[in-house]
């Protein structure tokens, strides 16, 4: 077992004693530890023991202290989610990949889009809708054939999935200081649910997001696997 090797070799400490976090696994599990330190801004190193590893390191066991020392580090801002539900509660969550908006039936939702306090779109026929982070515009997003983003791009992809109407509609770019406003058309009809990252809200009315840069997590790369390299690469991935 991975974790088994590196302490013998390397040790370990509690979390609030790490000077960076060593996370061995897969983008999920990455995903979720970059959660767990959001407040805390202790670095992370990802070592790929999963599959796609977009986010991690190539599993090295040797000289790991002097490779922490060579990294790039990449700092990445969560979007915040304000969602209310049909009930009236009122839901809020971060996400560091995406917020997105889904369909709970058969029935397409249909969704309102406001950018800054203005309509933009009166009405969204889809099975969904999608405000992706620089560093998810890789993920869920790229699936959804929404732009990939440089991280210093300072902006944030809004993106449909599988839209009916308007047919031709492909989403957006917009700044990075932009408040997105979704509100639920035909609700009880054509229940939508929101997911920001891991937490899921159902039956949504209305819901609100917006990038928080008073948070940000540090995650940290060799120096030829930086997280702008990559997202670079992608885009000439065919």
């Amino acid at each position: 077992m991975a974790m088994r090797r590196f302490e013998m070799l390397y040790g370990n400490v509690p979390v609030e004693q790490a000077e960076a976090l060593i996370c061995l696994g897969g983008d999920g599990f990455m995903l979720e530890t970059l959660h767990t330190v959001l407040l805390c801004g202790t670095p992370v190193y990802g070592i790929n023991c999963g599959s796609v590893g977009f986010l991690m390191n190539p599993l090295i066991e040797e000289n790991l202290p002097q490779r922490l020392a060579r990294t790039q580090a990449a700092v990445l801002h969560p979007l915040r989610m304000h969602a209310v539900t049909q009930s009236g509660l009122v839901e809020e969550a971060l996400a560091l990949n995406d917020v997105f908006l889904f369909r709970q039936t058969r029935q397409a939702a249909k969704i309102q889009i406001m950018v800054d306090g203005r309509i933009r779109l009166p009405e969204l026929v889809c099975d969904g809708v999608l405000v992706s982070t620089p560093a998810g515009s890789t993920a869920y997003n790229l699936s959804a054939h929404g732009p990939i983003v440089p991280l210093s791009a300072d902006l944030l992809p809004l993106t449909p999935i599988s839209a009916f109407r308007p047919r031709r509609w492909r989403g957006a770019l917009l700044p990075s200081s932009a408040d997105v406003e979704f509100k639920i058309l035909e609700g009880e009809k054509r229940p939508v649910a929101a997911v920001a990252d891991f937490t899921e809200v159902r039956d949504v009315v209305s819901v609100a997001v917006s990038e928080d840069r008073s948070l940000g997590t540090v995650v940290l790369f060799d120096p030829d696997q930086s997280l702008s390299e990559r997202i670079i690469v992608e885009q000439f991935t065919v």
